[in-house]
Order: structure tokens, then sequence, then C-alpha cells
């Protein structure tokens, strides 16, 4: 039996790579559940400033057809406390790169004092789509 019953976890997911899987691979393992929230291109533009490479739709596809991910659904606010109330779910996994930002401590405090758990999973570090965006786009540029 697993961990948890019902987990949760979002992103942009753009220009899908290993460092995403991994995240959804381990955040199913601990488990029944899993739940995963795509950011829409008009949330991603509102805090980033930029629009992601692959269009929402297509984000939402590829998320949605992989094995370890039981439900998929749009992110259109990055308010953890309203996706709490909307899933009820008993955790949240979140990459190792949110750990004691300002705008996470926060957040954190009130998921745990609603019984809901914070799991941090390490950070691919090697590899992330902007680093890919940036390496697509010296390619253009040098052909």
């Amino acid at each position: 039996m697993k961990k948890y019953k019902l987990g949760y976890t979002s992103g942009v997911f753009d220009l899908f790579h290993i460092g995403h899987l991994n995240i959804l691979k381990k955040a199913k393992e601990q488990c029944e559940h899993l739940i995963v929230a795509v950011s829409t291109d008009e949330l991603v533009q509102s805090y980033k400033n930029k629009t992601p490479v692959i269009p929402f739709a297509e984000r939402l596809e590829i998320v949605q057809a992989i094995s370890f991910v039981d439900e998929v659904t749009a992110q259109t606010t990055r308010d953890k406390i309203a996706a709490m109330e909307k899933f009820q779910f008993d955790v949240m996994f979140v990459g190792s790169d949110w750990k004691g930002s300002p705008l996470f401590t926060e957040t954190e405090r009130i998921l745990k004092a609603n019984g809901v758990d914070v799991v941090y999973f390490p950070y691919t570090s090697n590899t992330s789509s902007t680093l890919l965006t940036q390496t697509l786009n010296k390619i253009v540029q040098t052909h």
C-alpha cells in the first residue's frame, strides 16, 4: 500500500524531458492517484513573461499519455491553497528548487496546517526546459 491516497503536482512541462518524467514517476511511487496540473500558456506568460514553446493543448496531451499520471487538469493560477481546496489531496510534490523560497514558505505552512504533506524532489540540475530552449536558440542562430 502506498503512503498517500491522493497526490498533486504542477508544472509547465514545456519541452518535456527526463527531469519531468522523474518527478512524475517518483510522485506516483508514493501515491495511489496522481493529479498533475499543467500550466496554461496565459499563466506562464503572466509570471515568466514568455510563452511556452509547446502549446498548452499539446503539453496537456503529453502529460496525459504518461502511465504514472492518473488525472490531468489545467493550472490557471499558481494558488496551491485553492488547488488543495478543489482536489482535497493529501500530499503535494514539488521540485527542491522551491524549498525555502519566500513564495512557497507560507503556502507550505498552510498546507501542513490542513494535513497536507509537502514532498520535495531533487531538481534535475543538468537538464531543464530553459536550458533546452537556450541550446535550440543557439543552433538556430548558427544555421
